[in-house]
């Protein structure tokens, strides 16, 4: 019981941030999303350590994401969804950490981690970075990118897999790189949010077959 204290207290705390920041910063939607999805990285390797088993985080998410459902309806949190566009980025990160804990949570955690990482620090900082700086830009599914977003995508993708590879007892090779274009050519399909969910897993595949395997 103690551990889903410990979750749900951190998770609290990442909402409370971003409810704090919004007060004081009410034209910056995005970055109090950012917020919560960069933020709520961490979880899974807080998780890992208080030792919750699959079935437990499982149900957790499950619950986690039929809220977000709901609240797509009757938007009881606005600050979640409080964007620039329509998006249905939320429920396909929930989703898509709903089917990652279900295929690598005790097969292959690394991996997990690695594509969680990813779309949380990758996905997350490519945006702020993206609308932050100006640089070379282009539409793409008619959704604009940019020159240093897609740069930070892969940069912090190469660290996340490097990083994680490290962990692992893994030495550098050419794979890391392999993992980090693929997470950054597929962070250019983000209409509806779809990248929440086409990267982490992809990502954490990717991982587990060039790197674990």
């Amino acid at each position: 019981m103690i551990e889903f204290t410990i979750v749900l207290l951190y998770l609290f705390s990442i909402f409370l941030i971003s409810i704090v920041f919004k007060k004081y910063n009410e034209n910056s939607r995005e970055i109090v999303r950012k917020i919560i999805h960069i933020g709520i990285g961490p979880l899974i390797p807080i998780a890992q350590f208080l030792k919750i088993n699959q079935n437990s985080a499982l149900i957790f998410t499950g619950i986690v994401s039929l809220m977000v459902l709901i609240n797509y309806t009757y938007k009881l949190f606005p600050t979640i969804e409080d964007v620039e566009r329509k998006s249905y980025g939320t429920l396909f990160y929930c989703l898509s950490l709903f089917i990652l804990i279900y295929l690598f949570w005790d097969k292959d955690p690394y991996a997990l981690i690695s594509g969680f990482f990813i779309m949380t620090f990758g996905d997350g900082l490519a945006g702020l970075i993206g609308k932050s700086f100006n640089s070379k830009s282009w539409i793409f599914f008619k959704q604009k990118k940019s020159l240093f977003g897609t740069m930070t995508m892969f940069l912090t993708s190469l660290i996340v897999v490097f990083s994680i590879g490290y962990a692992q007892q893994n030495s550098l090779n050419v794979n890391y790189f392999t993992v980090a274009f693929f997470a950054t050519l597929l962070e250019q399909f983000s209409v509806l949010g779809i990248d929440n969910f086409i990267v982490p897993i992809s990502s954490a595949l990717f991982f587990n077959f060039f790197i674990t395997s």
